[in-house]
């Protein structure tokens, strides 16, 4: 795995697969207010991908699915479950995270992936604790070979 960190945007990315932190499929994407990473997927992929979603069970946490990318340029989407029942996530949940979405991107043969930093935001964990943990993460996971961004959003 080769491992590089950005500061930028995750969907202008150069990568084949973006992961986006998902809720698990309790509410319907229609019901929820457009934030954070999924917001932006939203506006830019259009609803191709959350009608997939839609059609999906309930994901377990730390789990993660795959849709298609919508009207952007990448080949897929891969949702990983990672905020609980309280909208809270951990670094026990981010570890899962990680691993079920490498995991996915290995089993569709996808030689690149793009993180957004999972747990900050609506997660409600601390960006710097949320990062180490994903990070921790990245480096603890055995995968083939695939490059790995984790992208650091920094407002415009």
């Amino acid at each position: 795995m080769r491992l590089v960190e950005v500061e930028g945007d995750l969907l202008d990315q150069d990568v084949e697969v973006l992961v986006n932190a998902w809720n698990r499929n309790l509410f319907p994407w229609w019901l929820l207010l457009p934030q954070g990473v999924s917001g932006a997927l939203k506006r830019r992929a259009g609803l191709a991908p959350f009608r997939e979603l839609a059609r999906m069970p309930m994901i377990p946490l730390g789990e993660a699915v795959i849709t298609g990318a919508g009207e952007l340029p990448h080949r897929a989407l891969i949702h990983v479950a990672g905020i609980d029942l309280l909208w809270r996530s951990s670094e026990q949940t981010i570890h899962h995270c990680v691993r079920s979405a490498l995991a996915l991107a290995n089993a569709h043969g996808l030689a690149s992936i793009a993180f957004p930093v999972i747990g900050a935001g609506s997660g409600g964990m601390d960006e710097v604790r949320a990062h180490a943990a994903l990070i921790d993460a990245l480096q603890h996971t055995t995968t083939r070979a695939i490059e790995v961004r984790v992208v650091r959003f920094r407002g415009r």
